[in-house]
C-alpha cells in the first residue's frame, strides 16, 4: 500500500474503545477527527500527549472535532490508563494491527542498535468528507496537541 498523503480519503476503520465501546469512522461523517496513534498506555511520552489532547478536549469539541488515540494495547489497559489520568479522549484498541497497518504506522523502529517493529507516534487529521486534512508524522510531543487545534482551526 502507498503511503497516504494529504487529499486521500481516509481509510474507515471499527475498533473497539474504552469503557466498551466502539468506534466507526463512517459514523463520524461530518465532524472532524484527530487520530493519534501512540505506543503504549502509560509510558511518559504517551501519557503527556494523551493528557495534553485532554487539557483541549473542549476546544476540540467546539470545533466538531472527535479525537481518537490509537495503541495495541487492550481496551482494559486503556480503560485503566483513561481512569489513572482522568482523560477524556477516546482511545482505540488496535491488537490485531489493521488500522496501525492502514495508516502506515506499524514501521521498523531502531534503538540501541536493535530492529524492531512498533508504532510509530504519527496524526492524522480527518475533515469532515472523510479526507485526509493534515498528517504529522514522527511527532514530538511538546506542543502537539495544540498545533493539531491550531490546525482544525485551520479547516
Amino acid at each position: 500500500m502507498s503511503e497516504l498523503k494529504t487529499g486521500d480519503l481516509a481509510p474507515n476503520f471499527n475498533m473497539p474503545t474504552d469503557g466498551g465501546a466502539s468506534v466507526d469512522l463512517s459514523a463520524l461523517k461530518g465532524k472532524n477527527v484527530v487520530l493519534y496513534f501512540y505506543p503504549k498506555d502509560d509510558t511518559p511520552g504517551c501519557t503527556t500527549e494523551a493528557i495534553d489532547f485532554s487539557t483541549l478536549i473542549a476546544e476540540f469539541d467546539a470545533a466538531n472535532t472527535v479525537i481518537i488515540g490509537v495503541s495495541k494495547d487492550t481496551v482494559a489497559k486503556h480503560d485503566k490508563f483513561k481512569a489513572k489520568h482522568e482523560l477524556k479522549v477516546m482511545l482505540g484498541s488496535d491488537e490485531n494491527g489493521t488500522v496501525l497497518e492502514a495508516y502506515g504506522v506499524w514501521v521498523l523502529k531502531k534503538l540501541y542498535g536493535r530492529e524492531y517493529m512498533g508504532i510509530e507516534r504519527a496524526t492524522f487529521l480527518i475533515n469532515a468528507d472523510g479526507q485526509i486534512a493534515n498528517i504529522w508524522r514522527k511527532v514530538k510531543v511538546k506542543g502537539h496537541a495544540q498545533a493539531v487545534l491550531d490546525a482544525v482551526h485551520a479547516l
